[in-house]
């Protein structure tokens, strides 16, 4: 069995990297949830050039315990500076590395003003020369590209582009079902998924509209792909993982959590995210909230009292008292039966 192969036979159901989002202790739940396999947040391989111990690369290659070994996702358009930090990282995070995956899907105007991100899939020529490098500097780590459909509508070229990258030494692909003019509006194409995995022979993953349980195993049905990526479906949703691995190895669904679980789970979402940066996380927790509740009676109430949060004990002390009004909204709603 390959490298990539065993990595992927540890789960078909990937947690997407997700600037932003996929800080370190969410990974770490995701992964105890379910997740095949997790993604840091996107690393430029420019800033570890100049700056290899600023405090935000530092935060962004810090891996969960719960997460290793997890892909470690880079990005840049200079193949010799991508090599040397690609091996830099290698050398750094030693046997926590399960694979070294190159960012040629990003659509954010900042990222492709460099020519760097989704920019690249304009230029295949230097993404090859880039996938090359790279995969040289860290053989025998496994080297993976996530990229999209395309630039925009006119311009529709994954699957060329798969077939280029593998030839460059990708040992996996993963592709997003959306042009990088999409952004991540409109439905995500999979037919374009199963075109890219027919087209080669090196394990694929989908990406794209992967929102419940249900979803993941209809892209594997529909497309083919070996495993799928799972973005924003996973937002206050790391049951997903579980919900989805339940699916496809046995067929039957298993029960989503309960909004007790929900509270529960983003309390020590945020007690994670405070030990890992500090009381200023909880400005980041804010949404994570809102993920987490949403749906939920009051919820609209609790995003606003959220936002008003400006420490982790404040934000505790609310989600308590939710905790409290959903215990009773739930009583009176079992007496009302």
């Amino acid at each position: 069995m390959s490298a990539i192969a065993d990595i992927l036979s540890r789960g078909r159901v990937l947690l997407a990297p997700m600037a932003g989002v996929t800080e370190a202790p969410f990974r770490g739940i995701c992964k105890r949830m379910g997740a095949g396999l997790t993604y840091t947040e996107m690393v430029s391989a420019t800033g570890l050039h100049y700056t290899p111990d600023s405090p935000t690369s530092t935060a962004l290659l810090r891996l969960d315990p719960a997460e290793t070994p997890a892909a470690v996702q880079i990005f840049g358009a200079n193949p010799d500076v991508m090599a040397e930090q690609a091996a830099r990282l290698v050398e750094r995070l030693g046997d926590s590395i399960a694979l070294l995956d190159i960012n040629m899907g990003c659509p954010v105007t900042k990222v492709i003003a460099k020519a760097e991100g989704s920019a690249l899939m304009r230029t295949p020529e230097l993404a090859a020369q880039i996938v090359s490098a790279v995969a040289q500097a860290v053989s025998p780590l496994p080297v993976t590209v996530k990229f999209r459909k395309g630039w925009d509508s006119a311009s529709v070229n994954a699957v060329d582009f798969a077939k280029r990258m593998e030839a460059a030494g990708a040992a996996a692909l993963a592709v997003h079902g959306r042009t990088r003019d999409q952004f991540y509006k409109g439905s995500a194409d999979w037919r374009v998924i199963a075109q890219v995995k027919d087209a080669v022979g090196v394990p694929v993953i989908g990406s794209g509209d992967v929102f419940s349980a249900y979803d993941a195993v209809a892209m594997i049905v529909q497309t083919g792909v070996d495993a799928v990526m799972v973005a924003r479906g996973a937002q206050g949703n790391p049951w997903i993982f579980r919900e989805a691995r339940a699916l496809l190895e046995s067929g039957a669904p298993i029960a989503g959590p309960t909004a007790t679980e929900r509270i529960d789970m983003a309390l020590e979402h945020g007690r994670a995210l405070v030990d890992f940066g500090g009381e200023r996380a909880v400005i980041r927790m804010r949404k994570h909230v809102g993920w987490y509740v949403a749906g939920l009676p009051g919820a609209t109430y609790v995003r606003t009292k959220v936002d008003q949060s400006a420490t982790f004990a404040e934000l505790e002390a609310m989600l308590l008292e939710y905790a409290e009004f959903l215990a009773s909204h739930t009583s009176l709603m079992k007496e009302g039966q």
